[in-house]
C-alpha cells in the first residue's frame, strides 16, 4: 500500500507542478510588461526544477522502491529581491490582470504546501520526508513573496483611493 501511495503523491506533486509551469509561462505570455514578464518567467523556471526534482524521484521509486538521496540545494533569495521590487510594485495595478494571477497563483502555492507538507508529515522513509519537507519550505517562500506582493499591492489602492480611515 505504501509504494502505491508514494507513486500517487509523485504523480500528484509532478501534475502540480506541471499546472503551476503552465500557469505562470501563460501569465507572462499575456503580460506587457517585462519587469512582470520576468518575474512570471522565473515562477515557472522554478517550477520546472521542482518537476525535475520529482520527476528524478519517481523514476529512482519505480525501480528501486526508495527514495533517490539527492543533494538539496538552498532555495535562493534573489528571487525575492525581484519580486519585491519597488519597479514591480509600481507596475501591477492591484486590479489588473496581474493582480489576479498572483491571487491564484498563491492559491496554488497553498495546494502544493498541504500536498508536500501532509506528505513530509506521513512519510515513514526519511529521505522521501526530506524531501518532501524541503519542496513544502521552498513552496512557502513562493508563497510568502506571492502574499507580500498582493498585501502591497492592495496597500497601494487602498491608499490612492482613500480607503483607509485615518
Amino acid at each position: 500500500m505504501e509504494e502505491s501511495k508514494t507513486l500517487e503523491i509523485l504523480k500528484t506533486a509532478i501534475l502540480l507542478e506541471r499546472r503551476g509551469k503552465a500557469f505562470y509561462s501563460q501569465v507572462a505570455d499575456q503580460t506587457k510588461d517585462e519587469d512582470v514578464k520576468n518575474i512570471f518567467n522565473l515562477m515557472a523556471k522554478e517550477e520546472d526544477e521542482h518537476i525535475h526534482f520529482l520527476t528524478e524521484q519517481f523514476e529512482s521509486y519505480v525501480k528501486t522502491q526508495a527514495f533517490k538521496i539527492t543533494k538539496l540545494h538552498k532555495e535562493e533569495d534573489s528571487i525575492a529581491e525581484q519580486i519585491l521590487s519597488d519597479n514591480i510594485k509600481k507596475n501591477i495595478s492591484a486590479a489588473s490582470f496581474e493582480a489576479a494571477a498572483i491571487s491564484s497563483a498563491i492559491d496554488m502555492e497553498n495546494r502544493a504546501i498541504a500536498v508536500y507538507t501532509e506528505r513530509a508529515e506521513n512519510a515513514t522513509d526519511e529521505e522521501e520526508k526530506k524531501f518532501y519537507q524541503w519542496l513544502a519550505n521552498w513552496e512557502k517562500g513562493h508563497h510568502k513573496l506571492l502574499f507580500e506582493l498582493d498585501k502591497e499591492l492592495k496597500e497601494k489602492i487602498w491608499n490612492d483611493n482613500s480607503f483607509w480611515p485615518f
